[in-house]
């Protein structure tokens, strides 16, 4: 009897850090926000009016704008779109319903696509793909025209320019018409960084350049600090095991995004996307208690990266390192102490 008493309580705090709270792991989502999700929620049961009220409510944030014209378009892309059809019916000349129908269309348009690499992707889903990203051209201007100082249409084509191959030179202009209007816009920015990646039509340097400059130029809080944590991830993580995770090159980058969190608003529609990315660095590093930190303020939620990449997996995979974070972090009481420095990048880099 004396040793079940230990016994239950261990099963208790292993269930509490670990298998608990059983919830089921949104997969559209990065973060909470009730707004959204409400209004997701209205728009697949056909009613456009709550996503309306959403965008007004929001006025000129373009940061949230973005994110909210994303994950309404990835909706209509994939399931219906009957509503936003009735939006636009409604309101012809709407802003806001114009910019979701742009994200909505080049969503479709990678749907066709599908997530596999080129040389497992069909001939006729490549001839669909680019037809959509052709036609989003007009979605795209419409868009900007009815709001001409929102850079959310300009952020939704760097995903045109992506698919259809835009040239250096044209992907310069494209991120004038951008920082014109909004310098330190987080989707933009990740978005470009895409574009410049090895695997896109940028290389590793154009990639660490990018991110580096990013994180340089932006203010304190602006969670721009995690591009070059992006940068290193997309170049290094498929080649490299814990040992390069936990580089002082690496645990660098991390600390200076982790400074960056903390002065960073709590309400900024991005800080989930950051937090998860975070929780998986230091979870990669050894630094558990950090990790499990990160992840007990997203734990719900799935869509970002690495997990994002996993495709369906997606759930199992946040889940997996949640479990073997939270497991850790019980069994290593004593943190190891990490000085945060303001360090991007080695010359070896």
């Amino acid at each position: 009897m004396g040793f079940l008493g230990p016994a239950c309580l261990l099963l208790c705090c292993w269930l509490w850090y670990t298998l608990l709270p059983l919830r089921w792991q949104n997969s559209s989502l990065a973060g909470p926000d009730t707004a959204l999700r409400r209004a997701r929620r209205a728009a697949a049961r056909g009613r456009w009016e709550p996503a309306a009220r959403l965008f007004k409510d929001i006025g000129q944030d373009w940061e949230r704008r973005s994110l909210y014209a994303d994950r309404l378009g990835h909706l209509a892309a994939e399931k219906d779109d009957r509503w936003l059809k009735a939006w636009q019916e409604a309101r012809p000349a709407d802003p806001d319903a114009a910019l979701v129908v742009a994200r909505t269309r080049i969503q479709y348009a990678w749907k066709l696509r599908g997530g596999s690499r080129a040389q497992y992707t069909s001939g006729s889903q490549f001839q669909g793909f680019h037809q959509e990203l052709l036609a989003s051209r007009d979605d795209i201007q419409r868009a900007s025209e009815l709001c001409p100082d929102d850079p959310s249409p300009f952020v939704a084509e760097i995903w045109r320019a992506l698919g259809l191959g835009y040239s250096h030179e044209e992907m310069h202009g494209l991120w004038s018409q951008i920082t014109a209007r909004a310098p330190h816009h987080y989707e933009a920015h990740h978005s470009a960084l895409q574009y410049w990646t090895a695997k896109w039509r940028g290389s590793k340097e154009l990639a660490r350049e990018f991110a580096e400059k990013a994180a340089a130029d932006a203010p304190p809080g602006s969670l721009l600090t995690v591009m070059p944590v992006i940068a290193w991830y997309e170049s290094h993580a498929s080649e490299l095991g814990d040992s390069g995770f936990r580089s002082s090159q690496a645990t660098a980058l991390v600390d200076a995004a982790l400074a960056d969190v903390a002065l960073a608003d709590p309400n900024h529609p991005r800080l989930p996307d950051v937090r998860h990315l975070l929780g998986y660095f230091l979870y990669r590093q050894g630094r558990y208690k950090a990790a499990r930190d990160q992840f007990r303020q997203v734990d719900g939620f799935t869509n970002a990266l690495p997990w994002r990449y996993a495709g369906f997996m997606q759930g199992l995979y946040y889940r997996a390192v949640r479990t073997k974070t939270a497991r850790k972090a019980l069994m290593n009481p004593r943190p190891t102490e990490h000085r945060a420095r303001r360090t991007y990048y080695s010359p070896d880099w």
